[in-house]
């Protein structure tokens, strides 16, 4: 008998038909083991010993597959192709070899790029053997931030209680973060001018042009820097009789399509084009990689989904090319195919880029076999691997070069124009927070070098300068590519652990830092700032790709890295709460406190008058308050040059309800919410408690309003009836965020783009599924506890 292992049932289920009744396909849902979260399960001083354990909720899984092996039996291990599912199989394989399960029994592993027949049998015929080295280079990888984790977070418990933890990638991505506030509170935007005018060549049609040359200078910047600069060039301007063509400068450039999807660029398109993070974005492309039944048959649609590489098969390139012909036409074919190169390259990475496995499942044909946001991706991934095998665009660049008589001034417009479309007729690649181009124009007008052009409606437009812009989950993942830090198989669970565990909150699609997360990491600065920093922690990954390929030592590379951190980690031992608050307060404190216009003392208490502003640190974060607490209660928000604004929050009534109760918008320990009546005083048992509901942290205090709050207050919302148990499911807000409540199980609402008002029944009960099948440690100890 054959027995295949793979990750998944969706997996298990499409590869099962493409084998023949000799075979029989488990999923082992993952990792079948892992290192226990508990001290002592990484051993530096017994050459980094490491104690793996069967997960609880995966030991059905494992008897099965123990049940399933018999003597003669040739067990095919067929996890996904990266370092991930190389160290499935070996822990698989190491598993069932130390249970002595795997006499006579013939081990093979296969590796393919695609679940489709041709790939899955040409895998069975071709097998291998498990790479050690990339399962070293995955358990350095686990004892790296293992060993960071349990070592670092214990010390930070300890100084900053109520704070979270740290871990050695999610930290450095968190300073990328609180950098970038630091950059943007410490910006001075700039006043500058700009001054442009309409022109026309007789009855022709008008177009505008911008100032760019003044008392025969160039005009920089921040030439014209005020009101008074800028009345005083368009008098210059207009003193000025006609103004003629100096010259056009044309010419055609090529616009080149991008290269196909790698797991970061369609994270980073993903998120822009749709809208979806990329947590969400891996999960709805594992789906369409495991496989969609279409017509009867389930069959995989786009290839492996985690990858750094650029490349396409030739298949797959002919398969492009033919249907770029028929579809488009042969002059959108380049003579050669187009071939793409990446500068890093990673051995542990599958090896050909994210692309359709059947380019002719055109998405418009395919789409009623797949959810709304299966077909948004599935489309995105099709027309970027299609455009990148299309012909350059072609454009024209023109420059119109505009001179007063005495050609003392002058103005300039330019633009493009689009020649041939070439690959851009199906695809062109978004850019992030780009500058528009304040010389570009669109209406390039029909003239001539000498032609004389009537000016009017000049005008002058006031400008500032802007601070570089928060991070969305697209720059933040290209920032970290950037610098080499995290690999394909990583980037989701990055951004998505800075957001879990409360260090920023991310609105409107951008990352802003909590004060507990700038905290956090100004204490990592202070005190870990080795380990924090982007060079090291770039160099370390690719330390762990050298071990991939066999050129390091795993166990040398662990040793080089915990003795100096273990070291600092025993100095930070002994730190006490005040020393750190000292610390910290010392660091951030020039920051947060900037000098005052009028000369005072920007730390001098406004309460009382004689206590010094410290930066202190409390049960939701950072806060600024006063030396002489507990004499004096001052408290303010850890907001740069806010330090004496008080952070009481008074009430905020937002209206009244049908019942004319007036309903009030409050901030509490716990933080924002809405309640409709008023607090009863305290004492008085017989007083009813009015009705409150939590605001999401996604919402601005600001946005709230009447109706907002009485939608708030409406909740639990009901969605619809449970298809099996026919009991009603809800939606509601609590103290740890939006939730979707069946009977005894509640499920969190964690999508970027999901909340209690508009998610939907398939959506609710995927989510309690979900949660059912992987219960809390905690609800599994209170059940054996029931149990007794």
């Amino acid at each position: 008998m054959n027995i295949v292992i793979v990750e998944s049932p969706a997996k298990a289920k499409t590869i099962n038909q493409y084998l023949g009744n000799d075979y029989k396909v488990l999923a082992s849902y993952g990792h079948i083991r892992d290192l226990p979260n508990k001290k002592g399960s990484v051993m530096p001083d017994d050459n980094f010993f490491m104690k793996y354990e069967v997960q609880d909720d995966k030991k059905k899984q494992i008897q099965a597959i123990i049940k399933s092996i018999s003597k003669g039996d040739t067990l095919w291990l067929a996890t996904d192709a990266d370092r991930e599912g190389e160290a499935i199989a070996w822990h698989i394989h190491s598993f069932l070899s130390e249970k002595n399960k795997l006499k006579d029994v013939e081990i093979k592993r296969v590796i393919f790029n695609e679940i489709t027949k041709n790939a899955i049998l040409e895998a069975f015929n071709s097998p291998n053997s498990i790479d050690i080295n990339m399962v070293d280079a995955y358990q350095a990888r686990r004892a790296l931030d293992y060993l960071m984790g349990f070592s670092l977070s214990p010390v930070l418990w300890k100084t900053l209680p109520r704070a979270k933890s740290a871990g050695r990638v999610q930290s450095v991505a968190l300073k990328l973060i609180c950098d970038r506030e630091t950059e943007r509170e410490k910006f001075k935007p700039k006043e500058y001018w700009t001054i442009n005018s309409s022109f026309k060549k007789g009855d022709s049609e008008s177009f505008i042009a911008n100032l760019t040359i003044l008392n025969n200078n160039k005009i920089k910047k921040f030439d014209i820097s005020n009101k008074d600069n800028a009345d005083e060039a368009i008098n210059q301007i207009n003193n000025v009789n006609n103004y003629f063509i100096n010259s056009i400068q044309k010419k055609r450039v090529k616009n080149h399509p991008a290269a196909p999807f790698i797991t970061s660029t369609l994270q980073q398109e993903a998120s822009r084009k749709l809208g979806i993070g990329a947590k969400n974005t891996m999960r709805i492309a594992q789906s369409l990689y495991e496989g969609i039944e279409i017509n009867g048959e389930t069959i995989g649609l786009i290839t492996y989904m985690r990858t750094d590489s650029v490349n396409l098969s030739n298949t797959a390139t002919e398969q492009i090319r033919e249907l770029i012909q028929k579809k488009y036409g042969n002059q959108y074919i380049p003579e050669t195919p187009n071939k793409y190169s990446k500068k890093s390259t990673n051995a542990q990475e599958a090896h050909e880029a994210i692309r359709p496995t059947d380019i002719n499942k055109i998405p418009e044909d395919i789409k009623n076999f797949l959810d709304e946001r299966q077909r948004l991706l599935y489309e995105l991934i099709w027309k970027r691997t299609i455009s990148s095998q299309m012909e350059s665009a072609e454009i024209d660049q023109v420059s119109i070069n505009i001179l007063s008589e005495k050609k003392d001034i002058g103005f300039r417009t330019s633009g493009s124009i689009l020649i041939f479309d070439g690959y851009k007729k199906i695809y062109t690649e978004d850019i992030d927070d780009s500058e528009q181009d304040e010389d570009k124009n669109t209406n390039i007008p029909n003239v001539n070098e000498d032609d004389v052009l009537n000016f009017f409606d000049v005008k002058s437009l006031q400008h500032f300068t802007e601070p570089p812009p928060r991070f969305t989950e697209a720059s933040l993942v290209k920032k970290l590519e950037e610098l080499g830090i995290g690999r394909p198989s990583t980037y989701a669970s990055i951004v998505s652990v800075i957001k879990d565990k409360g260090y920023v909150k991310y609105e409107k699609r951008r990352f802003e830092p909590e004060t507990k997360g700038r905290i956090v990491t100004a204490f990592l600065n202070g005190y870990f700032s080795n380990y924090i920093e982007e060079n090291f922690t770039a160099k370390l990954e690719d330390q762990l790709d050298n071990i991939s390929k066999g050129q390091e030592n795993w166990k040398d590379t662990l040793k080089k890295w915990w003795l100096p951190f273990k070291a600092t980690i025993d100095d930070a031992s002994v730190l006490r709460v005040r020393d750190v608050e000292k610390r910290i307060d010392n660091d951030l404190g020039p920051h947060f406190f900037p000098e005052l216009e009028d000369g005072s003392d920007p730390r001098k208490c406004p309460k009382c008058k004689e206590g010094k502003l410290n930066i202190r640190y409390g049960r939701s974060g950072g806060f600024i308050g006063c030396s002489t607490h507990p004499d004096c209660d001052h408290t303010a928000q850890l907001v740069v040059g806010k330090g004496k604004e008080s952070s009481k929050f008074n009430p905020i009534t937002l209206g009244v309800n049908d019942d004319n109760i007036p309903i009030t918008l409050r901030v509490g320990p716990y933080g924002p919410y809405v309640q409709a009546g008023e607090t009863p005083e305290k004492g008085d048992k017989k007083a009813i408690k009015p009705k409150r509901a939590s605001i999401p942290k996604n919402i601005d205090l600001d946005s709230v309003t009447l109706e907002t709050a009485l939608s708030m207050l409406a909740l639990p919302r009901d969605i619809g009836f449970h298809p099996e148990s026919g009991k009603m499911i809800t939606a509601n807000n609590g103290r740890f965020g939006p939730y979707v409540k069946h009977g005894s199980t509640f499920a969190s609402i964690k999508g970027d783009d999901e909340d209690v008002f508009t998610i939907g029944i398939n959506r609710a009960i995927d989510l309690i599924v979900e949660k059912e099948n992987n219960p809390s440690k905690k609800r599994k100890i209170l059940r054996k506890k029931t149990k007794k």
